[in-house]
């Protein structure tokens, strides 16, 4: 069960860890980074081109050719190895040694400031040194699609998408028997083979993930018909989750390739269906005493509640991490089936925020925030998340009262997220102090982030007419 688990020995130090890796058969090394879009970068070489001080000096790459990073005038940069991250890849035909790296400025071999992976490590820095907890868990539930098949172009005259999938229900009248058994729209939650025909694609990518050391709890089919997954990480601290998500989006999307299929983290790629969420459970711990039980609301502690105060009240700016897609707005609408009200429930799912109730043991307690998507990087994502439950916490902000009704059937009116990504780019540019506190993100990163997001991403979509503008508009 552990065919691409490096053993603990080995990752004690470079030469401990190049001596494992050639009485193993390992032939290469895969070294990997992670750019602000979340992308993980990487590059490889002979195991026999590496030694002790390569390690020590660090890995070189050029930083002007990735994305939000060096400008050409300053573009030498070097990886430093995390131990810690190294495995056996599971996809490539070579015996491949992998593992993240932290990005330093090769001058003063600091910590480079606009390395995601080093913002998940000054929050977990911030928060031993705040005093208030040691640790904070993380279980993200990441959703995703696997489609049979995907075209798109957009050029200066011509846009389209064309999505399939083996399980969409557009394809009830192809004749191919394969194609019987077809889930109806949103009728796709937990249904047997054969309505559910990735079953065996979740499982070999749950086979994968165990084999590599991550903790999978369930998979199902999600509700969306044409192919939408979840697989249920169990709980880790903010860094290992972080790294363990760049893991199993690797995993996930190269196990359906094996299949002839393809994954995509994209929120929303089907229109009138269930869009893919993440959400995102979270717990503080102070040694072995869990924070979040108390005697209050849903057997929450006063800490609980400022926690989640923090992240309601600073959710507009957020979901810039969160959600930070074009794409992620499609989900976010009012009036469907998406957690757009930011307010907190004990077990409804409507709320931004709910308390789960499957178990009374304090150790379990703990909230979920159900906006974000799988799209967002975790390196951003959940330490902005912990910056604000912390902020909420320090400045005993009241989560304001439960609403324990159904929002989607009631006219009770409620705060509901901003509606695009122009939008929460600017309640990030006018709320990000908490966000600075203790050095976790830096005003640098936070306005390359921006700049990037506004200009890369939205104003591009922006001024672009969309396919269905010709169907409304053509003939005016």
């Amino acid at each position: 069960m552990t065919d691409f688990i490096v053993p603990a020995e080995a990752k004690s130090s470079p030469s401990e860890l190049l001596k494992w890796a050639k009485a193993n058969g390992v032939e290469e090394l895969d070294i990997r980074f992670t750019d602000i879009r979340g992308m993980v970068q990487h590059f490889s070489l002979r195991l026999e081109s590496a030694d002790e001080g390569l390690f020590e000096d660090g890995f070189g790459f050029d930083g002007s050719s990735v994305r939000g990073f060096q400008s050409i005038d300053q573009s030498d940069l070097i990886l430093m190895a995390d131990l810690e991250t190294a495995m056996i890849d599971p996809f490539y035909a070579r015996k491949t040694l992998t593992f993240f790296c932290d990005v330093y400025d090769p001058i003063n071999r600091e910590p480079y400031g606009r390395d995601p992976r080093g913002v998940a490590k000054r929050a977990e820095a911030y928060l031993a040194d705040s005093g208030i907890a040691d640790t904070a868990f993380f279980g993200p539930e990441l959703e995703f699609f696997i489609f049979s098949n995907i075209r798109y172009e957009s050029t200066q005259y011509k846009s389209y998408y064309e999505v399939d999938s083996h399980e969409g229900f557009w394809n009830t009248s192809n004749p191919a028997p394969t194609m019987a058994y077809l889930n109806r729209i949103k009728e796709g939650y937990f249904p047997l083979p054969p309505l559910d025909k990735t079953h065996d694609v979740r499982a070999d990518m749950v086979d994968i993930m165990v084999k590599c050391g991550i903790d999978v709890e369930v998979h199902h089919h999600e509700v969306a018909g044409g192919g939408q997954a979840e697989i249920d990480l169990k709980y880790k601290p903010l860094l290992k989750m972080a790294d363990t998500m760049k893991l199993y989006k690797h995993i996930v999307k190269n196990v359906a390739m094996k299949h002839g299929l393809i994954a995509t983290f994209m929120p929303k790629p089907l229109f009138q269906e269930n869009g893919s969420g993440m959400h995102v459970h979270q717990s503080l711990w102070k040694g072995s005493e869990p924070l979040f039980f108390g005697d209050g609301y849903a057997n929450l502690s006063q800490t609980a509640l400022w926690y989640m105060g923090g992240i309601l009240k600073h959710a507009p700016a957020l979901l810039a991490f969160t959600n930070p897609t074009t794409n992620s707005y499609r989900r976010l609408v009012p009036g469907y089936e998406a957690p757009v009200n930011l307010v907190y429930s004990n077990r409804n799912r409507s709320a931004a925020i709910r308390i789960p109730v499957y178990s009374n043991s304090p150790k379990a307690k703990r909230i979920e925030t159900r906006f974000p998507d799988p799209s967002a990087n975790g390196y951003y994502a959940l330490p902005a998340l912990l910056m604000a439950g912390l902020d909420g916490i320090k400045n005993k902000i009241e989560p304001g009262d439960p609403v324990d009704v159904d929002l989607y059937e009631t006219d009770l009116e409620t705060p509901t997220v901003p509606g695009s990504l122009h939008a929460v780019l600017q309640a990030l540019a006018d709320d990000h102090d908490f966000l600075l506190e203790g050095g976790v993100f830096s005003k640098d990163i936070i306005e390359t982030f921006i700049d990037y997001k506004w200009t890369g991403e939205a104003d591009q979509v922006n001024m672009r007419p969309h396919p269905h503008e010709f169907l409304l508009y053509f003939d005016i």
